[in-house]
């Protein structure tokens, strides 16, 4: 990054899937950010790479009014005073619509994640309140896209793997999927808006379909014919016990294809009223399935 460049953003997460996308779509927008990791990370033309905790690679009083965070909203507070040091005034941060959708799960896992959501962007609200800084919270649906998302990867691997993908019930629960590329579209957006202050938005894809819809269209994605096998509920819960035992499936629970059958739909009115956001379908490339 030049010295001549103006610094436009920083950026927490950066090497996150969202954040790659974020990074690439400032910089060819000739926007100059600071990016921030644990790891070492190499120079770009317009990202220059701080180091975590404390921004080693970036002069303590080098101002950077606005920032993007997309590491889990539960960690930023051990940010807050660094980004005080460098005179925040507006930040953006990704939290998700699973702290409305996992509320009701008796999976321990899934409690603790509600529980970070709800008071992450707690905390961050008092901060920002406290401090002057203009917040914005982002929820994304179920995010998919480029064979780095933890959901349609893991679909992707299990038909690799084995040929069919098990179906618990009708699999009938409705999906919002949104794109990497739509997410981080979102959040710079929302970061230069002046309509996002104190707002949290649902981000979702343009198109609603069934969970057997959204497989289907993974595996003719794959270049292969649907296949499903339909397994009770009542023998998964039977079965659970032993896929436990299969380091893959660890964290596998009843109440993940319970949620086969459930809605999980969340309008974006909101997002594309105060910041244009305009998602696209969903569409899988080769790049999404790994192809």
């Amino acid at each position: 990054m030049s010295n001549n460049d103006k610094l436009s953003a920083g950026v927490l997460g950066a090497t996150s899937p969202v954040g790659r996308q974020v990074l690439a779509q400032l910089a060819d927008a000739g926007h100059s950010v600071v990016a921030f990791s644990r790891q070492p990370q190499q120079d770009g033309a317009h990202v220059r790479w701080a180091r975590l905790p404390g921004g080693a690679g970036v002069a303590a009083d080098e101002p950077i009014r606005d920032w993007i965070a997309l590491c889990g909203i539960w960690n930023l507070p051990a940010h807050f005073d660094m980004m005080l040091r460098h005179g925040v005034r507006r930040i953006v941060c990704l939290s998700s619509t699973s702290r409305f959708t996992k509320t009701t799960s008796s999976n321990p896992q899934e409690e603790v994640i509600v529980r970070r959501l709800t008071e992450g962007e707690r905390q961050l609200a008092e901060w920002a309140q406290a401090n002057g800084v203009e917040w914005t919270v982002l929820r994304p649906t179920l995010i998919y896209g480029r064979g780095t998302d933890r959901n349609l990867a893991e679909i992707v691997k299990l038909i690799r793997k084995l040929g069919f993908f098990p179906l618990f019930g009708r699999a009938e629960g409705l999906r919002q999927p949104v794109y990497v590329d739509d997410v981080a579209k979102a959040a710079v957006l929302a970061v230069f808006s002046a309509n996002t202050g104190g707002n949290s938005y649902n981000i979702s894809g343009a198109e609603v379909l069934s969970y057997r819809e959204m497989v289907a269209r993974i595996f003719k994605a794959m270049g292969r014919k649907p296949k499903f096998l339909g397994v009770p509920i009542w023998f998964f819960n039977l079965a659970l016990f032993f896929l436990r035992l299969v380091p893959r499936y660890r964290k596998w629970n009843a109440d993940m294809v319970q949620r086969m059958n459930r809605d999980m739909v969340f309008d974006h009115d909101a997002a594309r009223r105060d910041f244009g956001y305009d998602p696209q379908r969903f569409i899988l490339r080769d790049v999404d399935v790994g192809a």
